[in-house]
């Protein structure tokens, strides 16, 4: 349904692949804002039947859209609810996309799952494959991939890992894809409009309970609309008058309370994950020096990963980040290998 799913399909038939075509439909609703052109909505569907004919090769659309909630979207609002920060497109492809989507497509008689997303993988002579960042390092979507595990990515391709967007842009209008100039959305794909605090009101019919706005003191300098209306690093939308620009260090749902404090306040040296895939390598037994990112687009940092359990390690960056938010993931690299990561706590 976009272009860079269009331009794998082409590529892949290029190369002599028996391809077939699947697009989700993962829209919670009949009716919602601008449903039609929600990613994996109608409009996607459309867009996906048209480029599938003019490549002559099966479309089948499967109906997603109860998994999706149940593993999406009401951890999404639980994650909010307890002042942590969610990526939902990295549980979208662990549980979605390279999960029930993968089944699906083995039901299909199919040897591989393949995706447009700008990642690679390499694979040695013993067929064991590896996760590597994307060629163009604005696109790449290594990030959203670490939770993927060693059998999902044997079993999956990535076809334009190695193009620019331009680059795939060119080729699907060369070959008179319907999706070569189609707009790429950057927002979550149900909530169209970025309001994240007014989609969970609407959807769980839990109305935000104001509260205090306070310093590291315990201070209060005003009130909040709800906690789910914040995440740590925010610095918009807080109208609180102060001299310096005032950022959020934490979210406390026990107190009902958002906590505020300068730029200098908002950067820390270590993090605590857990829930870790490791998808490069072999759990770490021992420290373990590496590259880290902690949110999409992040510059990726030195660190040193240290285990303090089966399933959580501290990580102690070499140089502090700014706005460790709980929530989030945290991936980490060689160079451009994918290694593993987890979630922030």
């Amino acid at each position: 349904g976009g272009v860079d799913s269009s331009v794998a399909a082409l590529l892949l038939q290029q190369a002599g692949y028996r391809v077939v075509g699947i697009t989700m439909q993962i829209w919670p609703r009949e009716e919602g804002p601008d449903n039609k052109k929600a990613c994996c909505g109608l409009d996607a569907i459309d867009d996906a039947r048209r480029v599938a004919y003019k490549l002559g090769i099966p479309h089948y659309t499967v109906d997603f859209r109860e998994v999706f909630v149940q593993h999406v979207i009401q951890d999404f609002c639980r994650e909010y609810a307890a002042g942590r920060t969610p990526n939902p497109c990295i549980r979208c492809n662990e549980f979605i996309k390279f999960g029930v989507l993968l089944d699906k497509a083995r039901q299909l008689d199919a040897d591989f799952l393949a995706t447009g997303h700008y990642a690679r993988i390499e694979r040695d002579e013993a067929g064991n494959a590896r996760l590597m960042k994307g060629v163009d390092p604005n696109k790449d979507q290594s990030y959203f991939l670490y939770c993927l595990n060693k059998e999902q990515i044997s079993r999956t391709l990535f076809p334009v890992g190695h193009l620019t967007k331009t680059e795939v842009r060119r080729i699907a209008a060369e070959a008179g894809l319907a999706t070569a100039e189609k707009h790429e959305s950057q927002e979550i794909c149900f909530i169209p409009d970025n309001n994240h605090g007014r989609f969970l009101a609407d959807y769980t019919g839990i109305k935000p309970v104001p509260g205090n706005i306070v310093d590291t003191q315990g201070n209060i300098l005003g009130r909040h609309k709800g906690i789910t209306y914040y995440t740590v690093g925010q610095r918009r939308g807080l109208n609180v008058a102060a001299a310096d620009r005032l950022y959020v260090l934490k979210i406390d749902p026990a107190r009902n309370e958002v906590v505020v404090g300068n730029k200098e306040e908002t950067f820390s040296s270590e993090l605590i994950a857990c829930g870790l895939v490791w998808t490069g390598i072999n759990a770490p037994q021992q420290p373990l020096s590496a590259g880290a990112r902690i949110r999409h687009r992040h510059e990726i940092s030195p660190c040193v990963i240290i285990p303090e359990g089966p399933d959580r390690v501290r990580v102690t960056f070499e140089k502090p980040q700014m706005a460790i938010t709980p929530g989030q993931a945290v991936v980490f690299y060689d160079g451009d290998y994918v290694l593993g990561g987890g979630t922030i706590q």
